[in-house]
């Protein structure tokens, strides 16, 4: 695991924002999820809440195994019921907790829905490299450095408990499930 502090923002992020209280408990409710979705047979632990003038408008845990549908990860499922939840496709205002950093495809869906925030638990460096399918790609400079610089990242809130769900940089996963690898 790194050494950053909880919950500061990534280099680059503007404006450079610390977790909030706010921010935790938010977290803590995605961590929730995660769990309810290590316990579901085709889920997994990732847990994503989505926030909007103070209280929640949508969340959810991995589903990919669960509806047979790789795309519903985590974020994926709470923004498509964020958006049902609100009547439109945009989600200005809102910001999305996860309790793993995005993979590209939920980076590019907050992008392109307009989320504000970002914040997540564990990052890249705190779990093993299957997560993240070994790729040395950081998909947080999709927002740093290409499409909105105006949306801040929030990393490492909850860091420890976030990434006690997963399998840790040293550690040697079973092959059934080293799945991106």
């Amino acid at each position: 695991m790194t050494d950053a502090p909880e919950g500061t923002a990534s280099p680059g992020a503007r404006p450079a924002l610390a977790a909030t209280e706010a921010d935790r408990e938010f977290m803590a409710r995605a961590l929730e999820l995660a769990q309810r979705g290590d316990r579901t047979e085709g889920a997994s632990p990732i847990g994503c809440v989505i926030v909007l003038d103070g209280r929640v408008v949508a969340e959810g845990h991995n589903e990919v195994g669960l509806r047979h549908d790789p795309t519903a990860h985590a974020e994926m499922v709470a923004i498509r019921r964020a958006g049902a939840a609100l009547g439109r496709e945009e989600l200005r205002g809102a910001t999305l907790y996860s309790t793993l950093q995005p993979c590209g495809m939920c980076t590019m869906a907050s992008i392109w829905s307009h989320i504000d925030r970002v914040v997540y638990g564990a990052g890249r460096e705190d779990v093993h490299q299957m997560y993240f399918e070994d790729r040395h790609l950081d998909t947080m400079n999709f927002i740093r450095d290409a499409y909105r610089k105006d949306m801040p990242v929030i990393e490492g809130v909850l860091r420890t408990e976030c990434a006690a769900l997963y399998y840790g940089p040293d550690d040697e996963p079973p092959a059934e499930a080293q799945t991106n690898l």
